[in-house]
């Protein structure tokens, strides 16, 4: 089917910036909005950001103007550029795409994918 595969996580001080990447590959007819999300053991899963095929973004409030979602469509991926990071941004970061697909000669609706996700820790 689909898989979605992030990298780019680590270990960075308060301050420090890192930059995530996911790739959707496999049976893909078209991929839509794409987003990450990201969950520590405190919180429920959260979205980071989101943009969609015609890079329309948005952001949750607590990193706008810190995070930048950016996409290549050619690449079918999805960066998040994350400056002036704090210990609050410490979780498990997800990628997810809404993507078409088929599988043989049966094309499939549009269906939501998760990577296997990438930790983002920020030490103070």
């Amino acid at each position: 089917q689909v898989q979605l595969v992030e990298s780019g996580g680590g270990l960075v001080q308060a301050g420090g910036s890192l930059r995530l990447s996911c790739t959707a590959s496999g049976n893909i007819n078209r991929v839509f909005g794409m987003a990450w999300y990201r969950q520590d053991p405190r919180r429920q899963r959260e979205m980071v950001a989101r943009i969609d095929s015609g890079g329309i973004t948005n952001y949750q409030d607590s990193v706008k103007g810190r995070f930048t979602i950016s996409r290549d469509n050619a690449r079918n991926t999805v960066y998040l550029q994350m400056n002036s990071l704090t210990p609050e941004d410490t979780a498990l970061y997800y990628c997810n795409a809404d993507v078409a697909y088929y599988s043989g000669a049966v094309r499939y609706p549009i269906k939501g994918f998760w990577g296997q996700g990438t930790q983002v820790t920020v030490s103070s």
